[in-house]
This record gives C-alpha cells, structure tokens and sequence, in this order.
C-alpha cells in the first residue's frame, strides 16, 4: 500500500538545514501524524509523501519557496524603544512574543537596537532556508 493524498498518515522525520545543523527531530517522541495533501505540513514536506510504503525511508532537500517562503521583507519592524520596560535587557538574537491586533502571539527576534527603536523580524525562523528532511513512513489509515 502506497500513500497518496487524503490518508491519514504518520512518519518519523528529522529536519536539518543544508549545512547539517538539525532544528528539528521526531526521534524519541510519536511520531508525526496527517493527512496528506491537506496543507498541514509545508509543501514539499507534503509532496515527499506520495508513493512511499510502510516502512520506506527517503531524504528530500526543499528549497525555500516549497518550505516557509523566502524571507519577507514587511515582516522587519522598528518597534518603539518607548514600549520596552526599562528594565527589559535586550540583545540581538534574542527571541520575543508580540501581540498582533487579534491578541494572538507573534515570535519575532531582535535584530538591531538603535537609539529610538528596536529592528524585530517577525519572519519564521526557517523562511529563506532551503531545508533537508530524512522521512520514515510509519503508518498508512
């Protein structure tokens, strides 16, 4: 039996950028379960599914564009020094939480703390990354 879109599916991953360096694993937890073709996973991710069996292994390379998109460049944003608590050290690198109009949390990381403002990208930490995923399909419902 062969996956193919709408199956309920589960597979085993690790997620690693092109230079090797691993941001992401399945090993030691369950693995990863959905359904295939449903846009719940990235593009690529998703599109390496169909045709494997139980059991088959694959490594799939997925350039920016089929992962989380090339990096925005309206997702930089110079937030008002005025806004951060005296008392708040900050550096660049460092990740924090916003609130969008929705109240809904936004990560973003400062890049760059000027004398007014502080420069946050709002990117996904992967966008403009090509990625590389060794996949093991588990299970087929």
């Amino acid at each position: 039996m062969q996956a193919k879109n709408g199956d309920n599916v589960k597979v085993h991953y690790t997620g690693k950028l092109v230079n090797g360096e691993q941001f992401d694993s399945s090993a030691g937890r369950e693995p990863l379960a959905f359904t295939v073709g449903a846009g719940q996973m990235i593009k690529g991710f998703d599109a390496a599914i169909p045709g494997m069996s139980i059991g088959d292994k694959k490594t799939v390379t997925i350039p920016a564009n089929e992962g989380y998109g090339e990096k925005d460049p309206n997702a930089i944003i110079e937030f008002p020094k005025e806004h951060v608590p005296a008392d708040m050290k900050l550096e660049p690198g460092m990740p924090l939480t916003l609130s969008n109009q929705q109240g809904q949390p936004v990560p973003v990381v400062v890049v760059e703390i000027k004398d007014d403002v502080i420069i946050l990208d709002a990117n996904h930490f992967l966008a403009g990354q090509d990625l590389v995923f060794d996949i093991e399909l588990v299970e087929i419902n």
